[in-house]
C-alpha cells in the first residue's frame, strides 16, 4: 500500500462539542491536501459539501450515545443525505442491546439503512460491550444491511483495539476509530482487518507513513 492508498482509508475527523465551521473547513482543507475523507458534525454537512465537494464526506447519526428515538435517527439520516453527505456513521442503541432487545436494535438500524441510498457504518461502542455483546451488535448490523461496523464514537472510555477489529471483521468491513493517533497504531488496525480508520490525527498518520 502506498501513501495515497493509505490516506484514502482515513476518515479525518472533527466531532467535538465545540466544533466550529472554521474547524470543519480546516479538516476539509487537510483532507483535500492529503487525499483523505472527512467525518464532521451533521449541522455543517451542507456547508462542507459546498466548500469541498470532492471530499468524501461522512457524518454521524444518533451521536454520540445512540439513544435518539428511531424516527429521529431516520430523519437525521435523511437530512444528512439531502445536505450532501456521502456516508453515515450511526450509533447503535447500547442500552437496548444490553437489555436483550436485539430485534429492536436490528429494526432500528434496518430502518436507517432503508431510508437513504448511502453507505451506513454502525458504531457499536466496543468499550461498553463484552465480547458476546460485540458479536450480537455486529450480527444486528449485518442483518440490517449495514455496509460497515465501527468500533467507537471516541466519547466512551477506550477506543479501537486489534482484538475488537479482528472480532468485528468476521461480520462486516471495519472502521477502527478511537485512540488511533499514530501510523503504527493505524497500521496495526489495518493488519488486523480494518478497512477504514477514523482519526482526528489524520494528518499525523499520513505524514508518518514510511517512504
Amino acid at each position: 500500500m502506498d501513501r495515497a492508498a493509505f490516506a484514502a482509508r482515513i476518515d479525518h475527523t472533527v466531532l467535538g462539542p465545540e466544533t466550529t465551521l472554521t474547524d470543519v473547513e480546516r479538516v476539509l482543507d487537510e483532507a483535500l491536501e492529503h487525499g483523505m475523507n472527512a467525518c464532521i458534525p451533521p449541522c455543517y454537512v451542507a456547508e462542507a459539501a459546498d466548500y469541498a465537494p470532492s471530499v468524501t464526506l461522512a457524518t454521524v447519526v444518533g451521536f454520540p450515545h445512540g439513544q435518539h428515538a428511531p424516527e429521529a435517527k431516520e430523519a437525521e439520516a435523511e437530512r444528512a443525505w439531502d445536505d450532501g453527505a456521502d456516508e453515515l456513521d450511526v450509533v447503535i442503541n447500547v442500552g437496548r442491546l444490553e437489555s436483550g432487545e436485539h430485534e429492536l436494535v436490528r429494526e432500528e438500524l434496518e430502518a436507517v439503512v432503508a431510508c437513504v441510498p448511502l453507505p451506513v457504518k454502525v458504531i457499536i461502542e466496543t468499550a461498553l460491550l463484552n465480547d458476546a455483546e460485540k458479536h450480537t451488535a455486529c450480527q444486528a448490523a449485518r442483518d440490517a444491511g449495514a455496509d460497515m461496523v465501527k468500533t467507537s464514537t471516541g466519547f466512551a472510555d477506550g477506543g479501537a483495539t486489534v482484538a475488537d477489529v479482528e472480532l468485528m471483521s468476521e461480520y462486516l468491513p471495519v472502521k477502527a476509530s478511537g485512540g488511533v493517533g499514530s501510523y503504527e497504531t493505524a497500521r496495526a488496525m489495518l493488519d488486523a482487518g480494518a478497512e477504514r480508520i477514523g482519526a482526528s490525527a489524520g494528518v499525523t498518520l499520513v505524514e508518518e507513513f514510511p517512504e
